[in-house]
């Protein structure tokens, strides 16, 4: 018995060993994050900001809060944004902040301020501040007026120098490594910057920020933003490109009858859910809505979604259960039909053309 009794200790230690020596691989696995916590939010709600989509800012605003970003901070990162993505988002943005920090407030969380201060430069000439900002940023001369633009629109050279780069670049609540991680997210989330992209990613790097840690930005545009959008600064750093199609994306075309005392009311939920899904999802890539010409109650829908995840996650979202519940009752009979693609490559081409 008492030789049973060892037997069994024995074999459990041999067993706590192995769990500790596997679960020690697997975090020596662990690819370790290039960019810190605050550096993630400060990607993300740039990102967000310079696209508009302040649903998913309000989410990101909370992350970057508990992260450890000082209110001052944020703020901070949003009128510099102003620059980039213009007024109307820069202001929606720090909106959707002050609703954030109400709702937190009112729960009960306290969230760091953080300081205000400003530059100890501001009583230098101002442009000659912005001047010398950016060759701090560039470390390359900077002759006065710009060549080319700055010679053509002088008071745009001027703008530049006294405003962005005094007023706006020079005040120290954020550092220069900060603040081109904010514009590098904002114009890699943006299409049509590539010139001014490339011009900041070198700014970037005289920063300190390393090549690794932007390939981790372009991750974090790829999941906020777009895979394309992802892809031009992935060009830009001289990287393989992401696949704009994914191997398990996912085709549907859903057949439905509606009972024809709730088609106008199917219709207008259904309406809302498509734009809200395209809109808000970012793995949805179309939700396309039709009736047949000579029959409105046969409904017709093109379901496309970047990933078998985008699809699941779809599922769990408001819009989605709210459009479910709502026309349970509505629908006679529903058949859904998983398609496959021909031409992955044809169906990228198409939705460009869309634009």
């Amino acid at each position: 018995m008492k030789n049973q009794i060892n037997r069994q200790k024995f074999f459990q230690w041999i067993l706590v060993i192995a769990l500790v020596v596997r679960i020690s691989a697997m975090y020596a696995q662990t690819t370790p994050s290039e960019l810190s916590p605050k550096q993630q939010s400060i990607v993300s709600i740039s990102a967000l900001t310079a696209t508009g989509n302040l649903e998913e800012l309000s989410t990101q605003l909370e992350t970057g809060l508990d992260a450890g970003l000082t209110v001052e901070e944020i703020k901070e990162m949003l009128v510099q944004l102003y620059a980039y993505c213009g007024f109307p988002r820069s202001l929606n943005a720090i909106q959707m902040l002050m609703k954030v920090l109400d709702r937190r407030k009112a729960s009960g969380k306290q969230d760091m301020q953080g300081n205000a201060t400003a530059s100890n430069r501001n009583t230098m000439d101002r442009y000659e501040c912005g001047r010398e900002t950016l060759e701090t940023l560039t470390k390359t001369p900077q002759s006065k007026p710009a060549p080319g633009f700055g010679e053509f629109a002088p008071r745009m050279d001027a703008f530049l120098k006294e405003h962005l780069f005094a007023d706006i670049f020079d005040s120290d609540v954020l550092t220069y490594q900060q603040r081109e991680l904010v514009t590098i997210s904002a114009l890699a989330s943006m299409p049509g910057v590539e010139s001014q992209l490339q011009s900041h990613l070198k700014m970037g790097i005289n920063t300190g920020l390393t090549k690794k840690q932007l390939v981790e930005v372009s991750s974090v545009i790829g999941r906020l933003v777009s895979t394309s959008q992802a892809n031009v600064l992935r060009k830009t750093l001289d990287v393989s490109t992401l696949p704009l199609i994914e191997s398990d994306l996912m085709v549907r075309i859903s057949e439905i009858e509606i009972l024809p005392e709730y088609l106008q009311e199917y219709q207008a939920i259904l309406k809302q859910e498509a734009a809200a899904s395209v809109e808000k999802e970012a793995g949805v890539l179309s939700i396309f809505p039709m009736t047949m010409k000579d029959d409105s109650t046969q409904i017709r829908i093109v379901e496309i979604y970047a990933n078998q995840a985008a699809y699941q996650s779809h599922l769990k979202t408001p819009h989605f259960l709210h459009y479910k519940t709502s026309t349970l009752k509505m629908v006679k009979s529903l058949k859904l039909m998983d398609m496959k693609s021909l031409d992955s490559s044809t169906m990228v081409e198409i939705y460009k053309k869309l634009n």
